[in-house]
């Protein structure tokens, strides 16, 4: 049945999945079967009541098992409670007589219930492990974005948020009350996500255009930055980036105004902008936030993103961290600039990605410098699993990269004392193995086996039958994903938007002089919307990469091998397709497969516009507008292709910030944008023809 855009949502929210229970599955020596004879109870605050009435839920909607509650600790019960001498996390007392869930706080407690839930499911029945377990958080918290609109955080987001084992969400902070989303009630949703033991982040969109040496500079700060603590107190504390935080820098290596003014006379200021660069003078401008907000609220949280000048010299980055002032946590990226190379060529990772699963020298380099002098890290890592690689999926199925990426993180905290994880940017996040592999690889002290742990998730989400083809096309998809091409046209484009990336033929016929650039349809309520997608496909040249003419024969043939593997992956998870879920997965599969195909036409577009427009002869162009032609109508069975998956899963074609891109409405948009393309060849075709003066 074909699904209503947004109907994914539903799905999104759903956190006791009836069912779940396999009867075949019997309490084995050494552990405790749960059934309707216990009871349920605590007596902590007003999370662990919302912990425990959850987990009654739980057993009763997935394992069938009607526990009723108890404000008594009996014999068998599952009884939650506070204790001050657990430090972190929570100790769990099972025994046939009861199970003890102890807390280190109240905030705590559903952590622990969905940690019962979470070895519930993965056993297919309502068992615990006798003795004890003990459950330290490796992070102080991990954070994401809401996984279901813009920062849009109704209850049920919350619940699923936190059953996802994030315990802290992001809002983005435009002005008062003012959110990428519209109005928002801010000191509501911060009220609300306590109840969940969640704590709320405010990423700064506010701005304050002002030199730190400006005597007015410490009013300002405070009634942007101290006000935002006077009117949210019980928020953690504040994120700060640099394309967000301009300043009017006096550094000379900068233009020194915002990024959209540095011109002269209309000619472009080639230097950076304040928010790109590290400003000799930036370290006294974030001292002048960090006295804003501290003298409101001493204990929140500021942190402050690099992610904008990744790409500079180690040695300069360095020398803003020895001026950064104390106070500030540093968030650091994952995978930005990893070098990488194609058939010898230099092809970096440009943006966010999940086929890096090796830390970039700009992650390595920074979070060393940081725990050198004593900074505290967050890593930017999108453990939740999904980036810019298909930029609107709910996740990129490639589970063993995804995990090597959250091993690497261990051996970060480890190293330099990483201690905070933002998971995932404003693309959100979705239920599935990375929201498992996030809460199993983030515990003090503790791994699991992670095969057995994978398979068990192909079992709980797909059935018995159809794991092992889940399995092998999960390996299958990761395998592809090592000749994934990470560029900025690629991730602003096709990666970006997928089979409805629209194919616009480069020469300009026209009497009215205008671009061909094209604007994206989004609905005008997007946050970024059309904004992020750039629809004149051409290589966005770095000094760091090598040219795009001399890149793109190497990346086609990359994505060839990446295009066989998905499909034997395809293969694999349509033999999977005998449930909702596994119908999905081959929806997911498909939806991907036409992105990459998508991603090779349009590279071969360009290089034949390219040699269309440098053509020695009539004779030549007009075998370069055959190519053209038949280009547009592999892409127009490409588009068609996509349009059984849209339809079998909404969340294809969606992301938070853009909204809907790749729905049916804009493959349909696509295959008429082909029309059109198709009649400007025609033109041409007759401009070529006729391009000599006839001499009859």
């Amino acid at each position: 049945m074909s699904e209503k855009n947004y109907d994914f949502r539903a799905r999104h929210w759903t956190v006791h999945r009836p069912g779940r229970r396999d009867p075949a599955r019997l309490c084995a020596p050494g552990e405790v079967l749960i059934d309707d004879g216990w009871t349920l109870g605590g007596d902590g605050g007003e999370v662990t009541e919302n912990a425990v009435r959850d987990l009654q839920d739980y057993l009763w909607t997935s394992m069938g098992v009607s526990v009723r509650m108890s404000g008594t600790r009996d014999t068998r019960t599952i009884w939650f409670t506070v204790d001050i001498s657990v430090e972190r996390g929570f100790v769990l007392n099972v025994t046939p007589e009861g199970v003890l869930v102890r807390l280190a706080q109240d905030s705590q407690a559903f952590r622990a219930g969905v940690y019962i839930e979470d070895v519930m499911n993965l056993e297919g029945a309502p068992v615990l492990p006798s003795g004890e377990t003990v459950r330290r958080p490796l992070y102080d918290y991990r954070s994401v974005h809401s996984g279901c609109g813009i920062d849009e955080y109704p209850d049920a987001e919350l619940l699923a948020t936190v059953h996802a084992g994030y315990d802290a969400i992001v809002l983005f902070v435009k002005d008062f009350d003012l959110t990428a989303a519209g109005y928002c009630n801010i000191a509501d949703v911060i009220r609300r996500a306590g109840r969940f033991g969640i704590g709320v982040m405010l990423y700064n969109y506010m701005t304050t255009f002002i030199h730190p040496s400006d005597p007015n500079a410490p009013a300002v700060f405070d009634a942007a930055y101290g006000e935002l603590m006077r009117r949210y107190p019980d928020a953690m504390g504040i994120m700060l980036t640099g394309e967000s935080l301009e300043f009017p820098s006096r550094d000379p290596h900068t233009t020194g105004k915002r990024y959209s003014e540095s011109t002269v006379d209309g000619i472009p200021d080639t230097r950076p902008s304040p928010g790109w660069y590290p400003c000799a003078d930036y370290p006294d401008y974030l001292a002048g936030i960090e006295r804003a907000v501290h003298a409101v609220k001493p204990d929140a949280v500021i942190v402050f993103s690099t992610y904008n000048w990744a790409y500079q010299a180690t040695a300069l980055r360095e020398g803003f961290l020895d001026a950064l002032p104390r106070g500030f946590s540093l968030s650091v990226c994952y995978e930005l600039c990893s070098p990488r190379t194609r058939e010898g060529l230099r092809t970096p990772v440009m943006d966010y990605t999940i086929s890096a699963d090796m830390p970039g020298t700009y992650f390595t380099s920074e979070c060393a410098a940081a725990a050198q002098r004593g900074i505290p890290i967050q890593g930017n890592v999108n453990t939740a699993g999904i980036a810019w690689d298909f930029g609107c999926v709910p996740y990129v199925p490639a589970p063993y990269k995804l995990l090597a990426r959250m091993r690497r993180l261990r051996q970060a905290n480890a190293e330099w004392g990483l201690c905070t994880q933002y998971a995932t940017h404003h693309y959100g996040w979705w239920n599935g193995f990375a929201a498992d592999l996030g809460k199993w690889s983030s515990w003090e002290d503790f791994e699991p086996d992670y095969d057995v742990l994978l398979a068990k998730i192909a079992v709980r989400d797909y059935g018995k039958d159809a794991a092992p083809h889940v399995l092998a096309a999960w390996r299958a998809w990761d395998d592809a994903m090592t000749y994934y091409i990470a560029s900025n046209e690629d991730q602003y484009g096709p990666w970006r938007v997928g089979a409805a990336y629209p194919f616009i033929f480069q020469p300009n016929i026209t009497r009215t002089m205008l671009p061909k650039e094209i604007r994206f349809p989004t609905a005008p309520q997007a946050h970024f919307g059309y904004r992020i997608i750039k629809t004149l496909y051409q290589p966005y040249e770095n000094v760091d990469q090598a040219p795009g003419f001399l890149r793109y024969p190497a990346e086609l043939r990359a994505l060839e091998k990446m295009l066989k593997l998905w499909r034997e992956g395809l293969d694999e998870a349509e033999k999977a397709a005998v449930t909702p879920e596994g119908t999905r997965l081959a929806a997911l599969g498909t939806f991907i497969l036409c992105q990459i195909r998508t991603t090779i036409h349009i590279k071969r577009w360009w290089l034949t516009n390219m040699a269309l427009q440098t053509a020695p002869d009539v004779h030549t162009a007009l075998a370069h507008m055959d190519a053209l032609e038949a280009l547009t109508f592999a892409e127009e069975s490409n588009t068609r292709d996509a349009l059984p998956a849209v339809d079998a899963d909404s969340r294809l074609g969606w992301e938070p910030s853009m909204e809907y891109v790749c729905d049916r409405w804009h493959l349909e948009w696509k295959l008429r944008q082909l029309d059109s393309t198709r009649r400007e060849l025609a033109a041409y075709r007759h401009i070529l023809e006729n391009a000599y003066v006839s001499e009859t």
